[in-house]
């Protein structure tokens, strides 16, 4: 997987915030979209929060064969979708990761954005989509 460009998406996707908030869903949230309990955190501890949880997450997608077949591009974009709704709710895009399964980039992507979570998360899912049907980074 390319590590840094998914480091990357979630500072710029979830943003950082030294000090809880709610969340879109009312969650309280702090760091890179990490939810806590109401206390504040610097810099430096919210970007260790982070690279711990995309740990965290690697480690749950490379149980999945699905995951280890995928170019590293496409690894990111279920990295970055795993960070943001939970590995529970990606493993019910059933229709994205059976067009994954057959390589078929484009239903794939188009799964993607024909989902709650992509009128949720906005740019997010547009950015996220066309890494899909790609499978290349920005340059």
């Amino acid at each position: 997987m390319n590590r840094q460009l998914l480091l990357e998406q979630l500072q710029r996707h979830e943003g950082l915030r030294l000090k809880p908030y709610r969340d879109t869903v009312g969650k309280l949230t702090v760091g890179y979209g990490r939810n806590l309990d109401d206390r504040g955190i610097s810099e430096d501890e919210a970007g260790f929060m982070l690279d711990n949880d995309i740990d965290l997450v690697e480690e749950e997608l490379e149980r999945m064969p699905l995951y280890l077949s995928l170019d590293p591009i496409r690894q990111v974009v279920l990295a970055n979708m795993a960070f943001n709704m939970g590995m529970p709710t990606l493993l019910t895009f059933s229709r994205m990761l059976g067009a994954l399964a057959e390589k078929d980039w484009d239903r794939a992507a188009a799964e993607m954005m024909d989902s709650k979570w992509a009128r949720q998360v906005g740019s997010r899912a547009d950015e996220l989509s066309e890494l899909m049907r790609r499978g290349e980074a920005p340059q």
